[in-house]
């Protein structure tokens, strides 16, 4: 069971410095001054900067991942009807949909979530991060400007000046990095518009997690560095459909995800066990 614990309040924003090209970095650090941003969490993320966007680096299987993510968001906007019918099958299927990625890192996902032409934001509290992000969409002209930003932000701040702008939230490997999961999945709800959905992927909380994420993929085979991960921190699908539920939230798909290390390819299994997709909706007020 989830403990009982009463939902923080917003205590307010931080001032940013304004950059070109819609892209924000603050003038201090900011992550220290919310409870669900763990600052060594943030830390630990931030040396792998320099290899963020190298697909065989240390992170690897997050480039991998991209092939059932932006499938995930894709098809979960067009089932729940935020795509258009014209646009179903067209290359820019998103396009006039605006989509929030919370906990960007170096935009692996939000740069290839672009390329189906919503207006996507990323945030995260890493300003190295965001750099790497800001950077290498620069580089990369494919991509519209007008179509992607990032800002230097905890959801906190972010929700507090974009209060229920978004057609989707996706959190995608970032709540297993979180302390107030209760806290941080209510605002990244005050984001979303009524109707919208919710895209999380996680990690459970099993003994088979402990082997799999933890001891396998930190200590044994290298995967990702030692340290990455916190078996404390990882969450159930039951606990984070309960928590969903409470903000008058749908869960409309779990699906287990397994990672095959030695093929650097995800697929999709009924076994939820380590790794899962949820999709959930946010109800429109009767």
């Amino acid at each position: 069971m989830l403990p009982q614990r009463s939902l923080r309040l917003l205590r307010g924003t931080i001032l940013i410095r304004r950059t070109s090209r819609s892209f924000s970095s603050p003038s201090e650090t900011i992550r220290t001054q919310y409870s669900n941003v763990d600052q060594r969490e943030v830390e630990n993320l931030s040396k792998q900067s320099t290899e963020w966007w190298d697909p065989q680096g240390p992170i690897r299987g997050l480039h991998a991942m991209n092939a059932l993510r932006v499938p995930l968001v894709r098809d979960g906007l067009i089932a729940t009807g935020a795509v258009e019918k014209t646009l179903v099958r067209k290359p820019n299927v998103l396009a006039n949909l605006n989509i929030l990625e919370v906990g960007c890192g170096g935009g692996i996902l939000t740069e290839a979530l672009a390329k189906l032409h919503p207006k996507v934001v990323g945030i995260d509290p890493s300003e190295k991060l965001i750099d790497v992000a800001i950077q290498h969409a620069k580089g990369d002209t494919s991509i519209n400007p007008q179509r992607i930003q990032y800002h230097v932000e905890t959801i906190e701040q972010h929700t507090a000046k974009n209060s229920e702008q978004y057609d989707a939230v996706v959190a995608s490997e970032v709540l297993e990095h979180v302390n107030d999961k209760v806290a941080f999945i209510e605002q990244c709800l005050g984001a979303l518009k009524p109707g919208g959905s919710m895209f999380i992927t996680t990690i459970n909380k099993t003994t088979a997690s402990w082997l799999g994420a933890i001891v396998g993929a930190e200590q044994v085979f290298k995967l990702v560095p030692e340290g990455t991960h916190d078996w404390d921190k990882f969450i159930s699908p039951l606990d984070l459909q309960r928590i969903l539920s409470s903000y008058n939230c749908n869960t409309i798909l779990v699906h287990g995800m397994f990672y095959q290390f030695w093929s650097n390819q995800w697929c999709w299994t009924k076994n939820t066990d380590i790794n899962y997709a949820l999709h959930a909706v946010k109800m429109k007020e009767q």
